[in-house]
């Protein structure tokens, strides 16, 4: 198990869990559920924010909530 914020651009993974109960219901809004397939797409040049792919249409995330987010990754 990895924290998403740990992957590259192109890799792919399974949300499991979440870290932190207060973050948990906005992810969960935004289309981070638990078992939903997610793909890193693209890392800004410093890092931060980090676009992905989920629930079918683009997210970006700021690199300390992608933190929060543990994934099973796929090869």
């Amino acid at each position: 198990m990895k924290r998403l914020s740990e992957l590259k651009t192109g890799q792919k993974g399974i949300i499991h869990s979440f870290e932190k109960d207060e973050i948990f219901i906005k992810l969960m809004e935004m289309g981070c559920i638990p078992g939903e397939p997610i793909k890193v797409e693209f890392i800004a040049p410093f890092g931060d924010p980090i676009s992905i792919s989920v629930s079918g249409y683009s997210l970006s995330l700021r690199l300390n909530e992608a933190n929060n987010i543990f994934i099973d990754e796929v090869l």
